[in-house]
């Protein structure tokens, strides 16, 4: 069993930081891409960063330069580091992860349970 946990989500004012962070552990083999993806209330869900486990990475347009995913391969976790932040970025923030399991060697995608992020004065 794998499990996902992720943190770190607050009300923050517009122009402020938060950093997330999101915890993988059970029978872990490997741990592929991890990734942050956000999702506001009537919208699609939508992918904000992802890193390979070789540590390249990919942002949406919209958070370039402002927002930076790390991970520790050591102790399987991900971080987003999230600076001037913006009201329209208010959302609940999910932790992905592509990871096989020593039970099987098989790769599936999961999900950590969300951390809602709330930009507001």
């Amino acid at each position: 069993q794998v499990q996902l946990v992720d943190s770190g989500g607050a009300l923050v004012q517009p122009g402020g930081s938060l950093r997330l962070s999101c915890a993988a552990s059970g029978s872990i083999f490997r741990v592929y891409n991890m990734g942050w993806y956000r999702q506001a209330p009537a919208n699609q869900p939508e992918l904000v960063a992802r890193i390979s486990s070789g540590g390249s990475t990919n942002y949406a347009d919209s958070v370039k330069g402002r927002f930076t995913i790390s991970r520790d391969n050591a102790k399987n976790t991900v971080h987003l580091q999230m600076n001037s932040l913006k009201p329209e970025e208010t959302a609940v923030y999910y932790c992905n992860a592509g990871v096989a399991s020593d039970y099987d060697l098989l790769r599936y995608d999961y999900w950590g349970q969300g951390t809602q992020v709330t930009v507001s004065s």
